[in-house]
């Protein structure tokens, strides 16, 4: 069974679970559109960057 050597500090613990905060994602705004999204993501609208790379698919309403 593994026995540590040494107590660690409070400091040493803190130090290293300074970076297990949970961090909020990376939000950004189409200028175009004005969508919130993920950053280096596509929005729901198919805009990226203020470019339309993704058409919407067009709905038959005409039964």
């Amino acid at each position: 069974m593994a026995v540590q050597k040494s107590r660690r500090t409070p400091s040493t613990r803190g130090m290293r679970r300074s970076h297990d905060k949970v961090k909020s994602p990376t939000l950004s705004v189409d200028p175009t559109s004005g969508e919130t999204h993920l950053r280096h993501r596509v929005t729901p609208d198919g805009f990226y960057r203020g470019n339309q790379v993704v058409s919407q698919p067009e709905s038959d309403d005409e039964e």
